[in-house]
């Protein structure tokens, strides 16, 4: 019988926690050891009952949730996952918190969401506590140090010899810091990117305005109809498709509201599968994140001529997306996180006819 996750909630809501407890109890995995209504009555609880994961709130009385993360991480580091609430407060405190070694996160619902979501989030926290415990925290903590502790060197770029190339990203549990890696070694003259991460809205505003004051490409929270340019990058808004559109010789930004793909939205094989008809101008990669979305439309992209990258198992947080598209041999190129700007730029350089040849060599 597998051992049984034990599970810290720290949270100062007497509410949540009891429903925290009641949902994750539900399910015969975890065994939730303690709850704690505050940081200092949580780290005595850390010390005695030696919890496998912590949900904790971002928002608490006598130290908030981000000193105390960090100095989780810096003493005792262990997955934590994030409830956070979607206001732009709690956005800019969760995304502090993921740089400091959060896991991951889960919107936190109202009294009055919870009547009418409870089963979705019930899903939802269990199937993230049982990921986050998954992760192999001591490489995590020093690929997280070093993410955040690395000086980026942005790469030179003479241009891309093609017109109307394009980058696409996916990712999801771990992407932010991940897509951080990536976007800020791209000079201002990458030719566009449009990633789908699995955020939800007011998230993605905030994060794409934090990766613009660290980027030399301009970053931002894609708009319906936005013209795509050389030097921009542009993010999925929370709950609602990207997908791209070709107008008149030119490319734009379109949403689409219609359901969920891969119980996600934004989905990542909802934006691959925009870019079919481009195919063979266009890069896509998939970083670390849970479940399997995108692996399919980068399969069927890769088929249709498109570059195809996969971050490797060992540089993700959670080699689910990437992994899946492995299964699938969805991709030509396996890539250390790193390595994937360099590899992307020097695709870019090579003409449509060197392209060819360069599949042409492979397949011999």
């Amino acid at each position: 019988m597998m051992k049984q996750i034990k599970v810290l909630i720290v949270d100062d809501s007497a509410v949540i926690r009891k429903v925290v407890r009641e949902l994750l109890s539900s399910d015969s995995d975890i065994n939730v050891v303690g709850e704690a209504e505050n940081p200092l009555v949580a780290r005595e609880l850390i010390k005695s009952l030696n919890p496998d994961v912590i949900t904790l709130d971002v928002e608490m009385p006598k130290m908030d949730g981000i000193t105390f993360l960090a100095n989780l991480m810096r003493l005792r580091p262990m997955p934590v996952v994030m409830l956070s609430t979607l206001t732009t407060k709690g956005s800019d405190i969760t995304l502090q918190a993921l740089e400091l070694g959060a896991i991951d996160f889960i919107a936190k619902p109202s009294f009055n969401e919870l009547l009418t979501t409870k089963s979705s989030f019930k899903q939802l926290i269990i199937y993230k506590v049982k990921q986050a415990v998954s992760v192999n925290q001591k490489q995590h903590q020093l690929t997280s140090k070093f993410i955040n502790g690395k000086n980026s060197k942005i790469l030179t770029f003479a241009g891309t010899a093609r017109k109307d190339h394009i980058i696409a990203i996916g990712a999801s549990t771990g992407g932010t810091e991940a897509l951080k890696v990536v976007l800020t070694q791209l000079p201002k003259n990458s030719p566009p990117v449009v990633v789908a991460l699995h955020i939800p809205p007011t998230f993605s505003e905030r994060f794409a305005n934090r990766l613009n004051e660290l980027c030399e490409m301009t970053v931002q929270e894609a708009k319906h109809g936005t013209k795509i340019k050389e030097g921009n990058v542009y993010i999925a808004q929370g709950a609602v498709h990207l997908i791209v559109k070709e107008k008149n010789g030119a490319f734009f930004c379109v949403f689409d509201d219609s359901e969920k793909v891969n119980r996600h939205k934004p989905s990542v094989d909802v934006l691959f599968r925009s870019l079919l008809p481009m195919a063979n101008n266009v890069q896509a990669v998939l970083l670390t994140g849970m479940g399997n979305d995108g692996a399919q439309g980068m399969l069927e992209l890769k088929q249709q001529g498109t570059k195809t990258i996969i971050q490797d198992e060992n540089s993700s947080l959670i080699w689910g997306m990437p992994g899946s598209a492995h299964k699938l041999s969805a991709h030509n190129v396996e890539c250390d996180l790193f390595d994937i700007s360099k590899t992307l730029l020097q695709h870019a350089l090579l003409t449509r006819n060197e392209m060819v040849t360069e599949m042409k060599l492979k397949k011999l």
